[in-house]
């Protein structure tokens, strides 16, 4: 029987997937925690074979949290469980070390089969993940001087007329530039912008 550890901030979701797992036969959870602080005072004492791993928490980073979990704890496998979706987070998560990355709107099938697969030592991408990563893998993250100054602007706190105003642009050329930057980075807003720059090491 694999033991598994649920992290998610929504006890709802968490809940759900203790049901789930604990009714496939395959696994059972052993712990659940909603937060970055809960899961390392609950990983003290608590290691499991598999934790399901939310990026979004309320006081950290998901991907930040799993880096740490695997220098301290080399031996659990770790599959983020999320709603993004986009290449730059994918990519950030698998450099944490995550040895799966499944959505959260994949069929309960699949995060089983999941399960089942990073335990025995294997890599799970769920399909649409594998798609996106196949997707972008001819097409690796590249931005121009503008747009790395511009990304630097952003997590100084700058707005947007300062941003113009320090760059010696027009207001919509800048606006066009930080279009660009929310495209690569797959954002859809600032902090989400900030986070994947971050995941990235680009500021």
């Amino acid at each position: 029987m694999i033991h598994i550890v649920v992290v998610d901030d929504h006890k709802i979701i968490a809940d759900g997937l203790e049901l789930l797992i604990n009714e496939s036969g395959a696994a059972i959870v052993t712990g659940k925690a909603y937060s970055v602080a809960e899961c390392r005072k609950l990983l003290k004492n608590n290691q499991p074979d598999v934790l399901l791993l939310d990026i979004s928490l309320p006081d950290g980073n998901g991907i930040e949290l799993c880096s740490k979990i695997k220098e301290n704890y080399p031996r659990i496998k770790i599959i983020m469980l999320t709603n993004y979706g986009e290449f730059a987070t994918i990519s950030g998560a698998l450099n944490a070390g995550a040895d799966g990355y499944v959505l959260k709107n994949s069929e309960p099938e699949e995060l089983i089969e999941s399960i089942c697969r990073v335990a025995a030592g294997e890599r799970f991408l769920c399909e649409e993940v594998d798609a996106t990563l196949q997707k972008n893998e001819n097409n690796p993250l590249e931005l121009t001087r503008r747009e790395m100054e511009l990304l630097q602007l952003i997590a100084a706190g700058f707005t947007l007329p300062e941003q113009a105003d320090k760059m010696c642009l027009s207001y919509h050329t800048v606006r066009g530039y930080r279009q660009k930057l929310n495209i690569k980075l797959g954002a859809h807003n600032t902090v989400q912008l900030l986070q994947n720059a971050k995941i990235l090491k680009l500021v």
